[in-house]
Formats: C-alpha cells, structure tokens, sequence
C-alpha cells in the first residue's frame, strides 16, 4: 500500500465553457493522454475547497486543502510577509500592496490603472524606496518590496487586520476607503490601523506625485505610478504543525511566495523554484526534485502557477497550450511514479480561473483524481470538470481531501479510538509508550 502522497497541483485550472473552444473548457479541449491515463487507472471527483459557487483566491483553497479550517486562517498579507522573509509578529499586520497610477478627480483617488506593467527595475525600486518608511500615532508602517511594485506593508504597533481594502483590482475606478469591518467599527486599534494606513497612503500618494521617476515619466508621455492600494489584510496566528495534526512529514515546491509562506506557517518543508518562461520544464523540474524528495516526505505538493496566469490573461487558446505542455511534463515522470506501490498520486486543482469574462476566480469545483494500490478503479477515462463528475469519489470537500490521502495511505483512525491526550486526525498517533 501506498506510504506518501505526491500531489500535483495545477493551480487555476477549472474553466467554463468557452465558446471559441466549441463549448468546452480548456481542459476538455487540450490534449492530455498523460492526465487521461491518472484518471483511468484512479478514482475520480469534483473538488472544491469550501462550497461550490463560492470563489476562493488560491491560498484560502490551498490552507483547506492541507486540512486546516478557514478560522485559522491568518490572511493573506500574513502569509506573504512570512514567505517573503519579512519579521512578523503576532501583533504585526501585513497587507498585500502595490504602486499603480492613482489620480485625483474631485477629491476623490481614482485608480486609473491598476497593473502598470512598463517600469524598468531600477525605476521600481526607487520609487518604493522613497515610500519605504513611515510613523504616525505610535505605529510604524513599512514597505518591503518583494517584485517590481508589489510588496508587503506591515504595520507594527496597537493595530488590527480588521480594515477594508483600498485595491478594487479594477481600472478606472475610484480607490475604496480604508474602514474598520462593521463589527470592529468601535475597537480602537481598528479605528487607529485606519487613521494611520489613510495617513500612510495620502503620504505615499503625495510623495509619489512629485518624486523624479514620475515626473520623467510624465514627460515621456507615460502614466506615472503616482499610488499604493492595500488589500487582504492579516496577522500570524499560532496553530498546530501540519506534522503534528496530520502525521505527515510535508513539502511543498513552488515558485511563489505565498507557499514558502503558507509552508512557514503550518511548519511544511519548502523548495523554490523559479519559474523561468519555460512551463513544460519548469514543472518536469519540480516533479524530478519531488522525486527525490520523497525518501524524507510523505506528503509533497507540487505546484505549478501557469493555468492560472494564462486564465488571467483571457485567452482561452493559450490556456489550452499551457495544459498540453504540463501534461508532456508529468508524462516524463508517469512509468515510474504509476509503477511505484509506495506512491498515491494525487492530480487536482485549487480552483478554477475563467479565461473570459471579469472575473478573477470562479466557483466552479475542480477535478481530483487519486491513484496508486488500493485505490478503486472507476470507469472515468478522461480527467476534465465534467468527465470527473461521473466517478467514483463523487464530490469531495474542503478538508474531506486530506481525509482521503490519510485513508489512502493507511493511516486514517477509527473514530472513537483515544491513543493520544489529543484527538489527532491519524493512526497510529504519538503516542506515549506505556511504561513500568
């Protein structure tokens, strides 16, 4: 029977059906004989990581997906500062920021554009630089830039991560307010986190407008990054290892911050991995290093960011190229891993990403598929939204994921049995030897 889990999470890559693909979705229209295959010789469902409908950004669907509760959820901005190296404490705030080109009109800031993509490097890192620090009210708020205008602010004083975003993630927009949430409209540090990130951000806004960069760019007849908008707010909370709960030694590979985040905060190995333009290698690469890994892991996430990127940038042709070339990818590794009866593959998504239309991520569920020893053979040939629907594990939610790989992996407990003062989620817990 199968002793770790290798789950390959290709993020973002449920779609709707699109017209220009006949219907289908990108995944349905793609060639892949490789996912197909999983699929055939597994156990296949839907997956969603809270309820169907509901739209989740990746890391909420990826803290479900390695078995925590959304009540543990520490934010965004949280996670980011940590996997960007930055010192956070419990009682630090961190919000997601970004510089854009933010104008005035009749008193009001209009986010004019909310992705300036022509800044050169250096362009960049002056302008945060000249933004980077500022004090007002006790608090101390400062910009760590992680790549070209995005960053983390963190605000470390008497403050709360109970505050509204100012990022719409629209263009052409008016900036939203920064306001306490309507149950925190009367707790003073809320109040305080509001007065003082305004402050920062008229500050930064002000500053920007008249900083050499944005004044040479203006007579270039480029728009100037003239502001920041904030979003996802958050603060490190303590919560269990994921070793602890789960019983599992875990990993995750991956190019973005946020998952060296996520791995720092639920106590996850972590390997980074750069992307380098190269989708198809990028992730051959991963799986060769996950491969490796998987002598001192039992649980190894996988991840790949490029179905999402390509949904984002609404062309459902280059999403479908993007899936053909992760499946020639995992085909590089299939014989072996298929072969090994120590290995439960674990194929699946977080969530799905629409390549048309406005919005960023949807609530369609996702397809999962299971395979290794043990694992019931359904009669699912192709791994696709709608194809999966038809299988064996029906739909599978939240953190009833976790569940299945422990029950795959033989460690799932029978419920009622106590080994252990805490009631741990696996067999056989840690237990204390019984002495004399």
């Amino acid at each position: 029977m199968p002793d770790k889990c290798l789950l390959l999470l290709l993020d973002g890559l449920g779609d709707r059906a699109q017209p220009e693909l006949g219907n289908k979705t990108p995944l349905q229209a793609a060639k892949t004989p490789n996912m197909d295959r999983i699929a055939a010789v597994g156990a296949n469902g839907l997956f969603h990581a809270a309820r169907p409908g509901l739209a989740l950004p990746s890391e909420n669907a990826h803290f479900t997906l390695f078995g925590y509760g959304q009540e543990e959820f520490p934010g965004r901005g949280a996670l980011e500062a940590m996997g960007a190296g930055m010192e956070l404490s419990t009682r630090d705030v961190a919000l997601l920021a970004h510089l854009c080109f933010v104008r005035q009109r009749d008193g009001v800031l209009w986010q004019e554009r909310d992705i300036v993509r022509d800044v050169p490097e250096a362009e960049a890192a002056a302008l945060i630089e000249s933004v980077a620090v500022f004090e007002t009210d006790g608090v101390e708020v400062r910009f760590l830039r992680e790549k070209g205008l995005f960053g983390v602010l963190r605000l470390r004083g008497d403050v709360s991560r109970y505050v509204t975003d100012t990022n719409t993630m629209r263009d052409g927009a008016p900036m939203s307010e920064v306001a306490p949430w309507r149950e925190y409209e009367n707790d003073a540090p809320a109040i305080r986190t509001v007065r003082v990130l305004k402050a920062y951000l008229l500050w930064a806004w002000r500053t920007l407008a008249e900083h050499p960069v944005n004044l040479a760019r203006e007579a270039r007849g480029l728009v100037p990054v003239s502001g920041i908008v904030t979003q996802r707010a958050g603060r490190r909370r303590l919560v269990t290892p994921f070793s602890e709960r789960y019983g599992l030694r875990g990993l995750t590979i991956s190019s973005e911050t946020i998952y060296k985040g996520l791995a720092a905060y639920l106590g996850l190995g972590a390997i980074s991995d750069a992307d380098t333009g190269d989708v198809g290698a990028d992730y051959s690469r991963r799986l060769g290093l996950a491969r490796e890994a998987m002598a001192d892991y039992e649980f190894i996430h996988v991840h790949t960011k490029a179905p999402d990127s390509a949904a984002h940038s609404k062309d459902p042709r280059s999403k479908v190229q993007v899936i053909e070339a992760l499946d020639r990818a995992i085909g590089e590794h299939l014989d072996p891993l298929l072969d090994d009866p120590s290995v439960l593959l674990a194929l699946t998504s977080d969530h799905s990403t629409p390549s048309s239309g406005v919005l960023v991520h949807s609530g369609e569920s996702v397809p999962l598929t299971f395979a290794g020893q043990g694992v019931r053979v359904d009669p699912v040939r192709q791994f696709n939204e709608v194809a999966a629907a038809t299988g064996a594990l029906g739909t599978v939610r939240g953190r009833e994921f976790l569940y299945h790989v422990l029950n795959h992996l033989d460690r799932a407990k029978l419920a009622g049995i106590m080994d252990t003062p805490a009631d741990q989620a696996f067999w056989p817990g840690n237990y204390k030897p019984f002495g004399i």
